[in-house]
């Protein structure tokens, strides 16, 4: 099956120095490897938009909005958080990655499409309603949950984030919107060091602890996001898809593989198979070291392919 690749040069502009592990390298690494592996001739490729100011407003403040947005016209960078330098250059890139998931979504749910996988950065799973935080600046996955529900008129959104960080902006912006089941499993305790008190039914957090392995990931996966998602018959599923719980990352102290990735991912198929015609949008986050992340970029891509 071929899949919408969704990508932009302006996702490489975004650069915070050499030694910072949200690097553009990242992109080059998983592009690489596509074409290493020959998945690359199955992918069909498109351009990302720029996000709209108006697509961005449905998920974040629109003050901070435009605090990110005039960056473009500046000279000087300024960092937001301890680990977030926002760039002139960053507006763009943002803008792209945000883009790029309104993009997909709009590819899925005009049924041009029934997979997409955006290979974009920054990431945006840390970026809560007004603050930037965690390498993030625009929440991409949020920004296209929103897009299907206000364009669309979708009422069942699934958002799963097998990222180790957990995605505490995206529980922020969708804490009282029970049209989105976010499941997330992260470790705990570990950045950003929130997620495992959260009691509500519509986010189903999985709170894991360091040197968590593949059978007692699975698990999780099985226990608790399967019966949710069944439940919950998403008519959509966005995939935060960090991969930086892999055992060579050294951001985390988990120790998945590449299998796993792909495990996850058919699990997901299933489910997406049954309730949303098949329709699921993958998204980057994290994943920083550069040879396991290709790896397992080509792993999680040749299941949505049907290749593995």
């Amino acid at each position: 099956m071929t899949i919408a690749y969704i990508y932009h040069p302006d996702c490489l502009l975004h650069d915070m120095g050499e030694a910072h592990p949200e690097q553009p390298a990242r992109i080059h690494a998983i592009e690489d490897q596509l074409v290493a592996s020959g998945l690359f001739d199955f992918l069909q490729q498109h351009q990302a938009p720029l996000a709209t100011r108006r697509q961005l407003s449905r998920v974040h403040d629109l003050t901070y909005v435009d605090k990110v947005l005039s960056f473009g016209q500046q000279q000087q960078s300024e960092f937001l958080d301890p680990d977030t330098l926002l760039t002139p250059q960053t507006p763009q890139a943002a803008l792209r990655s945000a883009g790029a998931v309104v993009y997909a979504t709009e590819l899925l749910l005009s049924h041009k499409k029934r997979i997409a996988f955006c290979c974009v950065r920054p990431p945006g799973h840390h970026a809560v309603r007004d603050q930037a935080m965690g390498f993030c600046f625009f929440n991409n996955v949020a920004v296209g949950a929103a897009h299907a529900i206000h364009e669309y008129g979708l009422n069942r959104v699934a958002i799963v984030d097998f990222d180790v960080h957990h995605g505490n902006g995206t529980e922020d912006i969708f804490s009282n919107d029970p049209r989105v089941l976010l499941c997330s499993t992260f470790q705990h305790p570990f950045y950003p060091y929130c997620g495992a008190e959260t009691q509500k039914k519509h986010i189903v957090n999985v709170p894991l602890p360091a040197g968590t392995n593949s059978d007692q990931f699975r698990q999780a996966i099985l226990q608790y996001w399967l019966p949710a998602l069944h439940k919950f018959a998403p008519q959509l599923i966005f995939i935060s898809a960090g991969f930086d719980a892999h055992y060579d990352d050294d951001m985390s102290n988990f120790h998945l593989h590449s299998t796993d990735y792909a495990w996850v991912t058919h699990e997901m198929m299933i489910i997406a198979d049954k309730y949303a015609d098949g329709r699921i949008i993958s998204v980057l986050e994290g994943g920083y070291e550069l040879h396991s992340l290709g790896r397992s970029v080509a792993a999680h891509m040749k299941v949505l392919m049907h290749l593995a």
